[in-house]
Formats: C-alpha cells, sequence, structure tokens
C-alpha cells in the first residue's frame, strides 16, 4: 500500500486550487443548507450521540412559526430555492407537526429534508411527509441487526430502520442516503454489509467515525483504530472504483493522499460558511453538532441574518486552531485544524486528526487481503 500521508504532486496542484475556492467561498459565506434542530426528544438511547437526547427532554420543542418567521427574512433577502432546509434533532419525527412546517416552508420556497432513525417512519407518515413537500432524507443504518441494535440500544431499530429504507428507495424523485457510523462492532463486515446494502435498492451509502464526544467520550469501542481507519479507506476506495453503489467517507476531516478519492471533491469544512443552524432553544450556530460554546446568538433576541453576515468570525478565520498538534504541520494550509465539530472550544487541541490516523506502517491482515483481491483482478 502505498503511504496515504505523502500527497502526490498532481494532488498538490488540485489541493492548492482548493484552498483559493475554500478563500472564495470563506469570503461570500452563503448559506446553503440552514438546520433546524427541531425537537431534542428522542425514542432511541444511542451509544454515539453527541446531543445527549431522551424520549422527554426538559427543553421543548420550539414552536414551528418561530423558526418560519427565521426563514422568511431568509427568502427576503435570497433565493430561498438555493437553501436547504434540514429537519434534525433529536429525531424529528417525534414530533405530530412536521406535514404543517413542511407545508409552511414549501410555500416560503425552500426545499426540505429531514435526518432520521427510521423507527417510526411508516408509510402512511412517509406519504403525508411526501405530499407536504419532503424532498431528502437520510436514514442511519449502523451495520446488520446485531452491531446496529447495539449501538442504538433498542432491539427494534435495525428491523425498522430497514422497512423505512426499503420503503423510500423505491419513491422516485426523492434524494436520499443511508449513513453509516464505523465502530469496532461493524467495521469487519462492511464489505458483506455493501452487498446487503446494494440488494435492498440502496444507491448512496455515507460513512462516517466517531470522535470522542457526548456518550462517546467514555466508550473507547465506539472508536477505530489507525489501522481499522486505513482499512476503512482502503474498502470506500476501491468501493467507488467498483461504481457498484455511490459510496463515500463524510466530510470531517481531511484524509491526505485520500482527498477525491473517498468522497467526492476535497476537504472543506463549510460549518460557519455555508452551513448554519437554529438550535432548539433558539441558539444560533453553524453545524448543529458542534460544541456550544460556538454559538453566535440567538434568535429571540438576535436578528439571524445580521448574526450570519457579522459573526462567524471564529469559523471563517480558523488561525486560531494552528496550535499544539497543528502548529508545524506540513498540510495545515490544506486541513485548517480539520473540522470544527471535533473541538469543544477555541481554547483546546482538536479532539481528532485523521491525517494522523493515516500511517505508512498500517498494512493489518484486512488491508492485505483487500490488496491482493485487488490485485487479483487487475490480473
Amino acid at each position: 500500500m502505498n503511504n496515504p500521508q505523502k500527497i502526490s504532486f498532481k494532488k498538490k496542484l488540485a489541493l492548492n486550487l482548493h484552498k483559493k475556492y475554500v478563500d472564495v467561498q470563506t469570503e461570500l459565506h452563503e448559506l446553503k443548507y440552514f438546520f433546524w434542530e427541531c425537537t431534542l426528544r428522542c425514542n432511541l438511547n444511542c451509544l454515539h450521540c453527541g446531543s445527549d437526547c431522551h424520549k422527554e427532554s426538559k427543553v421543548a420543542n420550539m414552536p414551528i412559526d418561530d423558526f418560519l418567521k427565521v426563514t422568511e427574512q431568509i427568502s427576503k433577502n435570497q433565493n430561498p430555492h438555493k437553501t436547504m432546509i434540514v429537519l434534525t434533532g433529536g429525531e424529528p419525527l417525534m414530533r405530530k407537526d412536521l406535514e404543517e412546517f413542511g407545508e409552511k416552508i414549501t410555500k416560503q420556497g425552500f426545499p426540505w429534508g429531514m435526518v432520521t432513525n427510521g423507527l417510526t417512519l411508516t408509510k402512511e407518515r412517509f406519504n403525508s411527509l411526501l405530499n407536504a413537500g419532503l424532498g431528502s432524507i437520510t436514514v442511519s443504518l449502523d451495520g446488520f441487526e446485531e452491531a446496529h441494535n447495539w449501538l442504538r440500544n433498542n432491539k427494534k431499530s435495525f428491523e425498522k430502520a430497514v422497512e423505512a429504507i426499503k420503503m423510500i428507495v423505491k419513491q422516485p424523485g426523492i434524494v436520499y442516503d443511508v449513513v453509516t457510523c464505523v465502530n469496532g462492532k461493524n467495521i469487519d463486515d462492511l464489505e458483506r454489509f455493501k452487498e446487503f446494502l446494494i440488494e435492498i435498492g440502496v444507491k448512496n451509502w455515507r460513512l462516517f467515525t466517531i470522535f470522542p464526544t457526548g456518550r462517546a467520550k467514555t466508550n473507547t469501542f465506539l472508536n477505530i483504530s489507525n489501522e481499522q481507519f486505513v482499512d476503512l479507506m482502503e474498502f470506500i476506495k476501491q468501493s467507488r472504483k467498483e461504481k457498484r453503489i455511490n459510496v463515500s467517507y463524510s466530510c470531517e476531516g481531511f484524509l491526505g493522499n485520500y482527498e477525491n478519492e473517498v468522497r467526492d471533491g476535497y476537504f472543506f469544512c463549510h460549518a460557519g460558511v455555508h452551513i448554519g443552524s437554529v438550535l432548539v432553544d433558539g441558539s444560533i450556530s453553524a453545524c448543529p453538532n458542534i460544541n456550544h460554546s460556538f454559538i453566535q446568538g440567538n434568535i429571540y433576541k438576535d436578528d439571524f441574518l445580521d448574526v450570519w453576515n457579522n459573526k462567524f468570525k471564529v469559523m471563517r478565520d480558523r488561525s486560531w486552531t494552528k496550535k499544539r498538534i497543528c502548529k508545524n504541520c506540513d498540510v495545515y494550509k490544506y486541513c485548517n485544524g480539520n473540522g470544527i465539530h471535533l473541538y469543544e472550544n477555541t481554547e483546546d487541541d482538536v479532539q481528532m486528526c485523521h491525517y494522523n490516523k493515516l500511517s505508512p506502517t498500517n498494512s493489518s491482515p484486512l488491508s492485505t487481503k483487500r490488496k491482493n483481491d485487488r490485485l487479483k483482478t487487475e490480473d
């Protein structure tokens, strides 16, 4: 296996061009994805939850009209068709008024979608959401039954998620993907799991890894080793070459020579640049899963557009990240300290460096097997 940390000359040229693109986009900071954390209630109790959600939350759901006042303001200042509204939580389906929201946000001109665990996504509910304008949906499925139910802490979770996915893939026109949290329970089953997803009709599969935050902070088994991380990159790279399913790694970190090989394009943390969010208590932030120390304001006392246009400096100027392990890194200009969600605040070091997880000595039996399989195929 080639050293994934050693970036080729050709890739460096592409990365330098990409850096100029990122600089321009950061200056423009157009709001392209707008997340609404519509609830902190959840019908699961996942081991890796970063929000620490529960079935009964102490924080009340935000009224629909409070969020719609913000989107109405945005629609008057920019083309709403160019901003995707995404509902997240908690579990959005815990709310019974999503159809009302969908109808109103669609009238404002925004496309909208949601992220769900699929546990209560019945055919009737799915149809009613589609009728309310639902255009995209992401469902979590974290391996086969044992691994998925272990992570989600629910014996019915796998069954219901698979039922939801089978229903979604048959729906014409909807944009969807299945996301899998790679961990110690499922990483050795990814090849078989890929075949399973293809068999049930999945076309888009996104994988990500866990970093130590929320409940995952105290469960080391949720995190994979450096050796396994390289195996994962090789698995995705090879699967993309097969073109049987559109598989990609998430946008969460810089991946050295794997850039543009395990996902479309190059690393770009869009938090605060193209991505904004309103949390359940009205807080204005970027990605919903970044630490609350990065909150920029609150819709109940601040003008959202004023905050979006004039704050978020901590995310648009990331020079503060150039310290400790990042201080003398030779790829810092491409990475800018990795994703914002990997920090607890501006004083802390990055919690996980994806680039450092790539090592030239990582050649596990699984890696060797995949390499040999590729050589046999090429022969």
